[in-house]
């Protein structure tokens, strides 16, 4: 279930914002997470249990590394959470690419079952990761309960295509959020916006591009459009997705980063990396490279670091 389809604009979205707005403020997370895993329930039936494995896991790491004093072992919990999220997040995303690349390098046949990816596990993967070494580094308290932590990592507007929301920035709104109408005027403003980038930008574009690929012989002016398409086909795709997941944050009371920052105008590579999908570079910035060293090392550790 997509946030441009039917289904969700006219029958999910609709009930959720009713059943929302209905209860008092004490049901109000109870309606987000049973509806997030809904959401989520609908998209992948079976791979639901990846999403609430790694909402156990590092909600309970989180705990113990918050109880545990001794740097040692704070240490050692940190390692086993980073290892467990990143290896499902290796085994259902890479394992399959590795072993056809051995496979092709060796000559070997090895032969693994057909897994499949579960939607949106790089989001929450990220983001469960960034709650547990958040912790770790004494920059936030851990959730109140599972059930709220759940919350925050399953949430609907922000579970499949981003942006990567960390537990710092809506911390103090899983708890106490204020709501008032201009608010939520102003999300439904926004996921609008998103709605007409991905429905008659995007997918208009998507025909453009189908339709120069199929050409039997093609001319230097289709491959150019075919190329400015799909360039602007992924840009309005990607950002529509997170205007809608912004605009039904607002509408909930929560305050999601921007992630998109018109990158098409960057003029130099870094710039670029700055203004597009802002929420994923800033993770690796914060959790890879400067804990790495950054740019604060000689030159072949700084190279090393990128």
């Amino acid at each position: 279930m997509v946030f441009s389809s039917i289904s969700f604009l006219c029958y999910f979205l609709p009930t959720v914002l009713f059943c929302y707005f209905l209860v008092s403020k004490k049901w109000k997370n109870v309606v987000l997470l049973l509806s997030s895993l809904f959401f989520y329930f609908c998209g992948e039936p079976k791979y639901i249990i990846v999403l609430l494995a790694s909402c156990i896991i590092n909600y309970q790491t989180g705990k113990v590394i918050e109880k545990t004093k001794e740097k040692r072992k704070r240490k050692r919990w940190l390692i086993l959470d980073l290892v467990i999220n990143f290896g499902m997040l290796f085994y259902f995303k890479y394992f399959h690419f590795v072993i056809d690349n051995i496979n092709q390098l060796f000559s070997t046949n090895i032969m693994i079952g057909n897994i499949m990816m579960p939607i949106g596990i790089s989001f929450f993967t990220f983001q469960g990761v960034s709650y547990v070494i958040d912790i770790y580094r004494n920059e936030v308290k851990s959730a109140k309960s599972l059930w709220s932590f759940a919350t925050y990592l399953s949430l609907f507007p922000q579970l499949i295509a981003g942006p990567i929301v960390r537990y710092e920035t809506v911390s103090n709104e899983m708890e106490n959020r204020s709501e008032n109408w201009e608010e939520r005027a102003k999300g439904c403003k926004r996921f609008i916006i998103g709605l007409a980038k991905k429905v008659l930008l995007a997918n208009a574009l998507g025909a453009l591009v189908q339709t120069c690929s199929e050409m039997d012989a093609p001319t230097t002016l289709s491959v150019w459009m075919e190329t400015l398409s799909v360039t602007l086909q992924i840009y309005f795709d990607f950002s529509g997705y997170s205007d809608m997941a912004i605009g039904l944050g607002w509408i909930f009371g929560f305050h999601f980063l921007e992630n998109f920052d018109y990158p098409l105008i960057a003029r130099s590579i870094t710039e670029f990396w700055r203004r597009w999908h802002i929420s994923l570079s800033t993770w690796f910035r914060d959790y890879v490279y400067i804990p790495l060293g950054g740019n604060r090392c000689n030159k072949w550790k700084q190279r090393r670091n990128i």
